[in-house]
């Protein structure tokens, strides 16, 4: 008699899978893998990008990345920004900064922002993904995605033509401006091109100019800039193209350099990683589809003015890690994960309004000093808040309008604790569990998966003031508290359970 009896549901195979191995992709997967979930990148090319790209570490970034444990390897294969030098008819005509640093912004132990290039960053964040037991494979096209209540079956190619599922609890579409993961779903993306010029960047090496500097050539066509970047002898060629028809190859590169330069087409010795492109600004409709979720450039693309799209991308990794894996370790309620979506379109649509405004200006020398101070004062990320966000409680009867509030950052700044003093709050934050901060005033019962502190002095707690303070892993301020009557209900919000309040 045949066996009638259904099959056994088999668990998804991983916890998170992760289309697209860029900077946004891999700084998740190894924010999932530090947190114990089975985390699973697939790439569709055969290797990393092998281009400089996205070369500009913003502050703020450089803490995401200290805290993944990958910020000295980056440290040591980048460099501070040299300065900007402008040429005219073959002649120095001085240099210049692009970015001032920025007085009044938040302390931060990165002030300025650091040059790596892009393909060293994506190897820096594959050695930290496989040590942390992550999994990536390379040449691994997602063909098509179906979803249930309980997990996302994905459907993979190989570059060999072979086929095979994968069941993931979730997906996440890391997958780049023209995201498979995102056509699948039928988001559609909304923007437009603005009358913004094309451009073209590659790697470049030429013979005949220093790399103390990042060189300008203004030109009616377009200005020019060749970066020096560091742990190589390549140059980062970036150039605005007038009109619509442009083929980007070795020859037109060097055409190109002969044309607005002082520098001959034999000068230029090789031509690595090149690409065309054509700026514009689009907003996905949305950034969640039951257990699917966009980010980096599958969810917002804009023009690389201001060094941003690398940079936000990370932060929407940074957001979305902690979230996933309070759901799946520690069975937070779903709705938290709505919350990346609430608080990260709104980052992005802000930052599509600041880079569309940065390209057109350019980086030129006119009034160098106060494009230089803008820039400084708009760029580090370090001001980014969720102060609107539904996980954003400020429940303290007296706060100073000016001050920190829930939904902030949390300053990075030196305190006293019971322990000890401590040179940098960071230090304390540093790993993927929550913190409750305890500032001139007695320490709650412990909680399940909440280290806590006790601040009694220093920089931090004048800052701060008295009260209660739950830092989230991604170092923003969730809970904000006279007493710890509000501090039950906040932990079963994101999955801790309450100790004796």
């Amino acid at each position: 008699m045949p066996d009638t009896t259904p099959p056994t549901p088999q668990p998804p195979a991983v916890d998170v899978l992760v289309v697209g191995a860029g900077p946004t992709g891999l700084t998740l997967a190894c924010d999932l893998a530090r947190r114990g979930l089975r985390t699973h990148v697939v790439e569709a090319g055969d290797r990393l990008l092998a281009g400089s790209r996205g070369k500009s570490l913003q502050s703020r970034t450089l803490e995401v990345f200290d805290d993944l444990g990958v910020a000295d390897a980056l440290r040591a294969a980048g460099s501070l920004f040299p300065p900007m030098q402008t040429w005219r008819d073959g002649e120095r005509q001085g240099e210049w900064q692009l970015i001032e640093p920025d007085p009044q912004a938040p302390v931060s132990r990165h002030p300025r922002p650091w040059l790596v290039p892009q393909w060293r960053t994506l190897e820096i964040l594959r050695e930290r993904l496989l040590d942390l037991g992550g999994t990536l494979e390379c040449g691994v096209r997602l063909t098509s995605l179906t979803q249930s209540d309980t997990h996302v079956s994905a459907e993979v190619t190989h570059s060999d033509g072979g086929r095979h599922l994968v069941s993931a609890r979730y997906l996440v579409g890391a997958d780049g401006s023209r995201s498979t993961v995102r056509e699948s779903l039928g988001i559609a993306m909304k923007g437009e091109d603005g009358g913004l010029r094309s451009a073209v960047v590659a790697d470049v090496r030429v013979r005949g100019l220093d790399r103390d500097h990042w060189h300008v050539w203004p030109d009616p066509a377009g200005e020019l800039l060749l970066c020096p970047l560091p742990g190589t002898a390549d140059f980062q060629l970036n150039a605005k193209i007038t009109g619509e028809e442009f083929t980007a190859t070795p020859e037109t590169v060097r055409a190109l350099i002969a044309a607005r330069t002082h520098l001959s087409a034999d000068a230029v010795t090789a031509v690595g990683w090149f690409s065309f492109y054509r700026p514009r600004t689009a907003l996905a409709e949305r950034f969640r589809d039951g257990r699917v979720f966009l980010a980096g450039d599958a969810a917002h693309v804009h023009p690389p003015g201001g060094g941003q799209g690398l940079n936000i991308g990370v932060q929407d990794a940074y957001n979305l890690g902690w979230k996933l894996g309070q759901v799946v370790r520690h069975d937070a309620p779903d709705a938290l994960l709505d919350s990346y979506e609430v608080e990260r379109r709104a980052a992005a649509a802000d930052t599509l309004e600041l880079s569309t405004r940065l390209y057109r200006a350019g980086r030129t020398s006119r009034d160098p000093h106060e494009q230089a101070r803008y820039r400084g004062r708009v760029c580090h990320l370090l001001s980014v808040h969720y102060r609107d966000s539904e996980l954003s409680t400020d429940a303290r009867e007296r706060r100073s309008p000016a001050g920190v509030r829930a939904g902030d950052r949390v300053p990075d700044l030196p305190c006293v604790t019971a322990e000890g003093p401590c040179g940098n709050l960071f230090e304390l934050l540093r790993g993927p569990d929550f913190t409750l901060l305890a500032v001139n005033c007695a320490s709650p019962a412990a909680a399940a998966g909440l280290r806590t502190h006790q601040v009694t002095g220093g920089p931090l707690a004048e800052e701060l003031g008295t009260g209660l303070f739950v830092i989230r892993p991604d170092h923003h301020i969730g809970l904000a508290a006279d007493s710890a009557e509000y501090l039950e209900h906040y932990l079963a919000r994101v999955g801790l359970e309450g100790g004796e309040m």
